[in-house]
C-alpha cells in the first residue's frame, strides 16, 4: 500500500459515496486508476465494506449503553463472544484489558428494553456479571480516523 492508496482510503472514510472521478481529482489520478486501486484494496481486505451512517434515535434506538462483561473462571472468550454476537442489540464488541473481558455497545429503544437485554446478557454461559454505563448524549461517534493515512499527518509525526 503506497501513499496514493492511503489518500484514497482517507477520502473514502470521509465520503464512502465519492465517485471514482471525485476520488481521482482529490488524489491526482484518473477515475480508472482509482477504480483499479480500490478494487485491489477491496480484494486485499483493506476495504472491508461500505455502509450508511444512521442516527439511531431516528430509527427508534434512543438508548445506548456500554456494558462491561466480567467472565466466570471457566468461561472461554470465544464462546462468550459468539453468544454476544447472537444478540441483535449488541452493536459492537471489544475484547479489553482489565477486569472485564469485553465491553459491548448496546442500542435499544427504551430503558425497559435495556433491562431485558441486560438480563439476557447475564444469562449467557460464562458471564459472571456485568457493569453498565448508560450514555446520556453522544458528542461524536464513528468519525473517520485518518491519522497515518494522509501525508500531512505523517509529516507532523
Amino acid at each position: 500500500m503506497d501513499q496514493l492508496d492511503r489518500k484514497i482510503i482517507a477520502a473514502l472514510r470521509v465520503n464512502g459515496r465519492a465517485t471514482y472521478a471525485d476520488l481521482g481529482r482529490s488524489v491526482g489520478l484518473s477515475a480508472s486508476s482509482v477504480h483499479e486501486r480500490v478494487g485491489k484494496l477491496e480484494a486485499a481486505g483493506v476495504i472491508t465494506g461500505y455502509h450508511a451512517m444512521v442516527d439511531p434515535g431516528t430509527v427508534g434506538l434512543g438508548v445506548t449503553a456500554l456494558v462491561g462483561i466480567h467472565p466466570t473462571d471457566t468461561a472461554t472468550d470465544e464462546d462468550v463472544a459468539a453468544a454476544l454476537g447472537e444478540l441483535p442489540e449488541v452493536e459492537s464488541c471489544y475484547a479489553v484489558a482489565g477486569d472485564e473481558a469485553f465491553v459491548v455497545k448496546v442500542r435499544v429503544s427504551t430503558v425497559d428494553e435495556l433491562e431485558h437485554t441486560l438480563g439476557r446478557l447475564r444469562r449467557i454461559p460464562g458471564v459472571g456479571r456485568t457493569n453498565t454505563t448508560v450514555v446520556l448524549s453522544t458528542r461524536f461517534e464513528g468519525r473517520p480516523n485518518n491519522a497515518g493515512l494522509d501525508e500531512e499527518a505523517e509529516n507532523k509525526a
